[in-house]
């Protein structure tokens, strides 16, 4: 067994995990964040996107020991604790960027990682910044909506502070 000590969604945690156990299923397991799902297996559909110091990231292609010292963000954690929805979850509610919604934590960690880096997007960015993640439901174009919607929205709470 390996200690880990993991910021998740703001709150450190210690934890003894196997060598070998994928950060996503630490995350699934032992940390109880079962919004983070397991998709491929293999870092192709993206479902399991998280973000690690800021970065997005397939946790299913980390192990839970290279998470140690740092910090993670699930989808679990994007919500307020009142229950109102972030700013990316209610863009992609009002633009039906979703249907079955087994992508969606994945594609709503890798939006908000993509207006991070880049706030002013154009459509062909944002396709290109979620392109590593598939949907196999939506089409993409209320995905693309949503996205360019939240970096509106992201932009004008920027200004505004």
């Amino acid at each position: 067994m390996a200690q880990v000590t993991v910021t998740v969604d703001g709150m450190k945690r210690d934890d003894d995990v196997e060598p070998r156990t994928l950060l996503v299923d630490y995350l699934r397991e032992t940390v109880g964040r079962t919004g983070t799902v397991v998709g491929c297996d293999t870092s192709n559909c993206g479902a399991c996107t998280v973000l690690l110091d800021g970065e997005s990231i397939k946790s299913c292609s980390v192990l839970a020991v290279q998470a140690d010292g740092r910090e993670v963000e699930t989808v679990a954690g994007l919500a307020e604790p009142d229950g109102s929805l972030h700013p990316v979850q209610q863009a992609f509610h009002e633009h039906h960027g979703l249907q079955c919604g087994y992508c969606t934590p994945g594609m709503l960690m890798r939006s908000v990682c993509l207006v991070r880096e880049n706030p002013d997007p154009t459509e062909d960015e944002v396709r290109e910044g979620i392109k590593g993640n598939m949907c196999r439901c939506t089409g993409y174009q209320g995905i693309v909506a949503a996205v360019m919607d939240y970096a509106a929205t992201a932009r004008t709470e920027e200004a505004g502070r």
